[in-house]
């Protein structure tokens, strides 16, 4: 091959990669681009179902405080707190607190979750995240994620990882409730 037609085959080859990262490149808008969401942001909306069928849209709490957690039966840290989450609904369910405890169901075994939640005595609503919507629009990258909000849907508090005391909670749900 001499000099010219190495030249040309270069040429073809640089066009023919430079055609294909164009081609493949995805100009679809995700949820990469947004920042995660964090304090003094509104949360995600969504709407989510119970196994029963109940349906439950976050926009639609406005007005009352929300606790967001993100969990699997699997996950150690989310068994560990479940109690304590379960606790302060107790005790602050009349001040206006709902908890909306979001199975990542994409991540776990449905036939897991009412024995785990029969396991715990768990009274909120326990939401399935089939498609794994919810956890991409909170960027979740930990199990357990949990999102304060407050009563005009601004996310009061974000704590990742787990698992979270009554303590904690306790101090994150007034500050929520205010």
């Amino acid at each position: 091959m001499n000099r010219t037609q190495r030249i040309i085959f270069y040429i073809l080859v640089l066009i023919a990669g430079a055609t294909w990262i164009f081609l493949s490149a995805d100009t679809g808008a995700s949820t990469a681009s947004l920042p995660a969401p964090q304090t003094g942001f509104l949360a995600p909306d969504f709407t989510l179902k119970t196994a029963t069928g109940e349906g439950y849209t976050l926009s639609a709490l406005q007005g009352q405080a929300v606790l967001v957690n993100i969990w699997a039966t699997w996950c150690p840290p989310c068994r560990s707190e479940m109690p304590a989450i379960q606790a302060m609904y107790d005790e602050y369910k009349e001040q206006g607190l709902i908890v909306l405890a979001v199975n990542s169901t994409v991540q776990d075994n449905p036939l897991d979750i009412a024995p785990f939640t029969q396991e715990y005595g768990l009274t909120f609503p326990i939401l399935l995240d089939e498609t794994g919507d919810v956890s991409r629009a909170y960027q979740v990258r930990s199990l357990p994620s949990s999102y304060f909000i407050n009563r005009q849907g601004i996310i009061t508090e974000v704590v990742i990882g787990g698992p979270m005391s009554e303590a904690l909670l306790r101090t994150r749900i007034e500050e929520t409730l205010k």
